[in-house]
């Protein structure tokens, strides 16, 4: 159950991921350009598993409550998911700015 949460979230950051790599268009598609992609995409992913861990192993389940005894758990899930989507969409915006700042174009004077 450790990775359900993040298994559950993989699609919608494989779209984030896509749009990453697609976008923006205007810029050059050097060499250089594809490797720092590619490690910014292997970042966002990793930072969004060991986040994911994290939040899971340190998300408290309450005692039971009046709906049952795992009437809290939900945050297991919720957490980790939480955790993992912000630290791979940081990492991506991070990404974005540091990427547009290296291979804008130069105006002409």
């Amino acid at each position: 159950m450790r990775f359900l949460a993040i298994l559950l979230l993989a699609p919608w950051l494989l779209i984030l991921g896509w749009a990453y790599w697609a976008y923006p268009k205007s810029l050059p598609r050097t060499r250089a350009r594809r490797s720092f992609d590619v490690a910014a995409l292997l970042l966002a992913a990793f930072a969004a598993v060991q986040c994911d861990i994290v939040a899971f192993d340190t998300a408290s389940v309450p005692a039971v409550g009046e709906y049952g005894p795992s009437s809290g758990a939900i945050w297991r899930q919720v957490l980790p998911a939480l955790y993992g989507y912000g630290a791979c969409v940081l990492v991506l915006v991070l990404a974005l700015i540091i990427r547009h700042l290296l291979w804008r174009p130069r105006a002409r004077s």
